[in-house]
């Protein structure tokens, strides 16, 4: 009897124990899920603001895809135009050549048709040198007409343009700005390329940075659509911009020019701004430097009381002292008629 007493009693110690050992391990998960979601939030948290940083890039990265993608189909557009303008002008020579050939083959007096042609061939070319040689001599005229604009000399081949984007320009001056720059372009009908900055360095086109951009028609109408809503932060002087543009684009074969487009200088020292464009535009032996500068200062801070004027007399005069050193021209303006 006694034997059966403690083997029952050491039943019940052996299924106590077990049960200890099945409650601790239940413990240890809920200690473990409960340790889990306290670091939760902290993770989510983090994902989030991954997530939303690359959504962020991916909208920008999608906004200039479709800015590119707008060019392209214009410049696209442009060219089914021309195609369309040369088939019809081969149909109309393919015309012509069956109307030519069917006034040989209805003649019957082949040496005859042939001495008047030849005759009428004699005199289209007499006829033809004379007028080549007028309009060589006009187009001489013209070229040297167009080597100067309004002062402005235009032998580049290269065009940068450097764009105070301060709150003034942006919001008294920038339809007269978009006016000029077109007019700009038209005095360079075909350029090998084009740039735009603000007068901090900043790229109208990141995708075009440190690059040309090709000189075409849909690319000119792109660069005037993008400025009318470009807003680049700016501090009103121009160095950044014109020392941006120069270390980048100056190459030895290129024949480059800058247009800065302002009306304020809020730097310290005009001395200082000249000094370093000269030691980075460097003349060479003959005087000539490495890009022209030319500017056009814009009226806006010349309409306000005198005590404001003073910002727009500073860039008038450091634009004056800046062309006037690299081969250029500055040209002020007097009002917004331009």
């Amino acid at each position: 009897m006694r034997r059966k007493r403690k083997s029952r009693r050491e039943v019940e110690m052996t299924g106590l124990s077990f049960l200890d050992v099945i409650c601790c391990g239940f413990g240890a998960v809920i200690l473990l899920l409960v340790l889990t979601k306290f670091a939760e939030p902290v993770l989510l948290v983090q994902t989030t603001e991954e997530l939303e940083a690359i959504i962020v890039s991916l909208e920008e990265e999608l906004e200039e895809i479709r800015g590119e993608t707008l060019i392209v189909n214009q410049e696209l557009v442009s060219k089914k135009e021309q195609l369309s303008e040369e088939e019809i002008r081969l149909a109309r020579l393919q015309g012509e050549l069956s109307r030519i050939r069917g006034e040989f083959s209805a003649s019957n007096q082949d040496a005859s048709v042939a001495s008047t042609i030849e005759g009428q061939l004699a005199r289209a070319r007499q006829r033809l040198t004379e007028e080549m040689k007028r309009l060589q001599g006009d187009r001489r005229r013209e070229t040297l007409e167009r080597q100067t604009v309004a002062g402005i000399p235009v032998d580049s081949e290269y065009v940068i343009f450097i764009i105070d984007t301060s709150g003034s320009m942006q919001n008294n001056s920038w339809p007269l700005m978009l006016r000029k720059i077109e007019e700009v372009l038209d005095v360079y009908p075909n350029v090998k390329g084009i740039q735009v900055m603000n007068d901090m360095g900043a790229y109208l086109f990141s995708r075009f940075r440190g690059k040309w951009i090709p000189d075409t028609p849909a690319r000119r109408r792109g660069i005037i659509n993008s400025l009318a809503g470009w807003r680049p932060f700016s501090n009103s002087s121009p160095v950044e911009g014109i020392t941006t543009a120069i270390q980048t684009f100056y190459a030895p074969d290129k024949k480059i020019s800058l247009y800065v487009f302002g009306d304020e200088f809020t730097g310290k020292s005009i001395e200082n701004v000249v000094r370093t464009v000269d030691q980075i535009n460097i003349a060479d032996s003959r005087g000539n430097r490495r890009v022209r500068i030319h500017a056009i200062g814009f009226p806006y801070v010349f309409t306000q009381p005198r005590n404001m004027q003073s910002t727009g007399v500073r860039f008038a005069t450091l634009m004056r002292a800046l062309c006037y050193r690299n081969g250029g021209t500055f040209v002020g303006l007097g009002d917004f008629r331009g």
